[in-house]
């Protein structure tokens, strides 16, 4: 039991990434018994912010569980195998070159999950996954692959901005559970209230360092922003995405052309088109305050902008324990 009374099931990362999914699943009650990740900045995010969790540098494609039986919980079950992967292509992203690796480790996700067989497996894509023509042939492939071995499927398009995240971004999931754990599943429901905007929760920083234009810009910012682009390895250095994002940024008084090194001070003009720090863009993705990120900034940036929300991941989290932990009708 944790010190909140939530007992604490066990699981199993793979493309951990910065740790939003990880984090948003510890909130919900989950325990990793391992993170998988490939790239050695994001690695050592993970064992800064938590130094307990077990993160292993290691391209997951090549993991087996039963080669590492000293990471499976007493009775050998994973309770949820989770996945924030690498996103699809889409017709969205046209201009991106396409290597196929994506898919593939989607693929080997499932594979994985066959050899594994965890109580339940989440997958975190683009919301093309979900209901997108082109990827007919994918979703199809995942749902028979997985009705295979017993499980049943379920899907589900959620914006980030529903569940208190200052940004408008759609994200696609999967949950894969035995059929009668999936029958007591629910999506989680949006959250009542007002969602923070942008001004929200970078004003405070905004005008940390005496910047006079701090008001003026945050009477632009009273909006949610656009969906955090971290772009990739193929593409050059960081900034908030395609044109349309930065024309929407713009409109809130933001220069989306690149990353910031520090925010504006008391000797920059008041009409300043300030660019966003890493820091600030950790903020709109829902992590907190104290999350630091390893690597310089493009790679802090693209590990920040590629993550899952937080909020979501433990909103999501938390109906998955809900139906495993659910005693059966009858019982």
């Amino acid at each position: 039991m944790s010190k909140q009374g939530i007992r604490r099931l066990r699981s199993l990362e793979v493309c951990a990434g910065a740790g939003g999914l990880s984090l948003g699943l510890e909130r919900a009650g989950f325990e990793p018994l391992a993170l998988l990740e490939s790239k050695p900045d994001a690695c050592r995010t993970l064992a800064a912010n938590r130094p307990k969790w077990p993160v292993l540098e290691q391209d997951f494609t090549t993991f087996l569980p039963e080669d590492r039986p000293d990471l499976l919980p007493v009775g050998g079950q994973i309770d949820l195998l989770a996945a924030g992967l690498p996103r699809l292509h889409s017709t969205a992203t046209v201009q991106r070159t396409d290597s196929g690796q994506e898919r593939f480790l989607l693929r080997a996700t499932v594979w994985l999950a066959q050899a594994a067989a965890p109580r339940a497996i989440l997958i975190e894509n683009i919301p093309g996954l979900v209901d997108a023509s082109e990827h007919t042939a994918t979703r199809q492939w995942v749902v028979e692959s997985f009705t295979e071995v017993g499980y049943a499927v379920a899907w589900a398009v959620l914006d980030a901005h529903d569940f208190g995240v200052a940004q408008t971004r759609l994200q696609g999931f999967m949950v894969a559970m035995r059929p009668d754990a999936l029958a007591r599943f629910a999506w989680p429901s949006k959250h009542t209230g007002r969602p923070p905007n942008v001004a929200d929760l970078l004003y405070p920083s905004m005008a940390s360092r005496g910047w006079p234009g701090a008001e003026r810009w945050a009477s632009l910012a009273q909006k949610a922003a656009p969906t955090i682009v971290g772009g990739s390895d193929n593409r050059g250095g960081a900034d908030l995405g395609p044109t349309g994002s930065k024309k929407a940024w713009a409109r809130m008084g933001v220069n989306g052309g690149s990353i910031g090194d520090d925010v504006p001070g008391p000797d920059d003009l008041i009409d300043l088109m300030p660019k966003l720090t890493v820091s600030q863009v950790a903020l709109l993705q829902g992590f907190p305050i104290d999350w630091s990120l390893s690597g310089r900034k493009t790679s802090a940036y693209r590990q920040i902008g590629n993550a899952s929300p937080p909020p979501v991941g433990e909103a999501v989290g938390r109906q998955i324990m809900q139906a495993l932990e659910q005693p059966q009708a009858g019982m």
